[in-house]
């Protein structure tokens, strides 16, 4: 019992961020070494109460402030995020995530808080707003014609440059026109197929390119336009298009692309740059120690060829994990999957056969429901390995070692795409958490047992792979994720 209690608590004092213990009592019973760095060896603040040490009052905080209150009823972890004083006059963000710890009861005996320096990422999203501004400033005061539509030419923004050029009001041109009525009869059609084709600027883009325009008098213009397909994954969604009346050019295209380019690349770093970071720092390490202790058994002329097998299976598994923490670094960065062409039966095949130990499933019953049509995907195999894998764990931890894990492939060959599903009997997932379950680091099993990192990975992963991956029913018998990748066809290879 003293070394478990030992290795424990050398864990909690080796987290890398501040962290204490409380009581029900909001009494501070043990700080960890980071904590005590941030605060100096020479203070003592254990007997003191959270709220003594962050705001240094001898009365709770608010209700509405401090989350404890909630936890103590619901008995799930919170977090807040806050300013926290400095001498620098320097604006410096605090996420402090509180952690329930349950007595054999179920009664929270005592709570975790962590600290985390969130500045960085505070100061990413004033960042993402300021050029979210700087984005609507550009297109409102342009001296271009900006004009944005779906994919059925109802236009969709206007700017008053355009306005003033085709002589609509967004308004009017939205209840009475489409964006084929910019131009003379096939021109719009013409745009399109240019737009589609590697010929003009790379399939989705349109340089600089001479046209007529017609304004509401149906007076011909000469002007130019430069367009481009705004896509959800594969599939286009609208159009944007900006023209320059050459009777009087003013370009801006450049301005808009650099701005266009910092927009995604902030909320890229926003959504998921420090996911990856803290991943690898923080898994890496241990892999390393697996790797190279399952490495030395393996060595041993001692070890018998049963545990030699299983240490090989380590080995396999711990790669597995190194790629997958390769995986988030690269997502982060907007590296594109390695592709390869393969079956979706296949796939499915060779996800259930790299887990090892079916002795994990216990009573769990396996079903497979796998179409005969040829079903033809172009995707990253490891990725996808990953993300079945990943859910059919889940699935197999929701049946808790009894129950039936179904697996059902099909197609749809009109909408091009492939599908599937992967349900179980569990308990389901509640209402309340149906929001979040693709959210990092958001997990409901119990400490130690779930980063919270697997569908929040997953969903990366699909979107990354052109597919999507959704919750397509839930309820107390039981969880259906689908998920869905484009079809690999004739016809689009001619396309292409």
């Amino acid at each position: 019992m003293t070394k478990k209690f030992d290795w424990r608590y050398q864990l909690f004092d080796s987290l890398s961020f501040p962290t204490f213990i409380i009581n029900p009592n909001k009494i501070i019973l043990d700080i960890n070494n980071s904590l005590h760095e941030k605060i100096g060896k020479g203070e003592n603040i254990i007997g003191k109460t959270c709220h003594e040490y962050f705001f240094n009052s001898k009365i709770s905080c608010n209700k509405a402030f401090c989350p404890l209150s909630e936890l103590f009823v619901d008995k799930t972890g919170k977090s807040k995020l806050v300013m926290v004083d400095n001498t620098d006059n320097i604006e410096k963000w605090e996420n402090r995530v509180y952690t329930p710890i349950l007595d054999e009861n179920g009664e929270v005996k005592y709570v975790r808080i962590c600290m985390h320096d969130a500045t960085q990422v505070k100061a990413l999203e004033k960042e993402l707003q300021d050029v979210r501004n700087l984005m609507e400033k550009i297109v409102q005061s342009s001296a271009s014609s900006i004009v944005a539509a779906d994919i059925k030419g109802k236009a969709l923004l206007m700017n008053k440059a355009a306005e003033k050029l085709f002589g609509y009001s967004l308004e009017k041109f939205q209840h009475n026109y489409t964006a084929k009525d910019f131009y003379p009869p096939g021109v719009a059609w013409e745009i399109m197929k240019k737009l589609r084709s590697e010929k003009y600027g790379g399939k989705g883009k349109l340089t600089n390119t001479k046209i007529d325009i017609i304004n509401s008098q149906g007076e011909i213009i000469p002007g130019e336009i430069a367009a481009a397909i705004i896509y959800e994954g594969n599939e286009e969604v609208a159009t944007m298009g900006i023209y320059t009346d050459l009777r009087d050019k003013i370009t801006v295209e450049k301005k808009l692309e650099k701005a266009k380019k910092q927009l995604i690349q902030s909320e890229k770093l926003a959504s998921i740059g420090q996911l990856a970071a803290g991943v690898a720092h923080e898994i890496n390490n241990p892999l390393t120690g697996i790797f190279f202790s399952a490495n030395l058994i393996l060595e041993d002329q001692k070890t018998d060829n049963y545990i030699a097998e299983e240490m090989k299976y380590i080995i396999e598994d711990v790669n597995r994990c190194k790629r997958i923490v390769k995986d988030l670094l690269v997502y982060s960065r907007q590296a594109n999957p390695a592709k390869n062409f393969i079956q979706l039966n296949l796939l499915v095949e060779q996800s259930l056969s790299l887990i090892h130990d079916q002795k994990l499933f216990g009573n769990i019953k396996i079903k497979k429901i796998l179409s005969d049509e040829m079903m033809l995907i172009n995707v990253d195999e490891n990725q996808l390995h990953q993300v079945i894998i990943n859910l059919v764990i889940n699935a197999r931890d929701a049946m808790e070692g009894k129950g039936l894990l179904t697996l059902k492939t099909y197609r749809d060959k009109t909408a091009q795409k492939t599908f599937l599903e992967i349900s179980d009997t569990g308990c389901g997932i509640p209402e309340k958490n149906l929001d979040n379950v693709f959210d990092p680091f958001f997990t409901t099993k119990e400490p130690g047992k779930g980063t919270g990192l697997g569908l929040s990975t997953s969903y990366g992963i699909m979107q990354e792979n052109g597919g999507d991956i959704s919750i397509k029913e839930t309820s107390s018998k039981g969880t259906t994720f689908l998920i869905e990748i484009p079809l690999y066809s004739s016809l689009q290879r001619t396309h292409e």
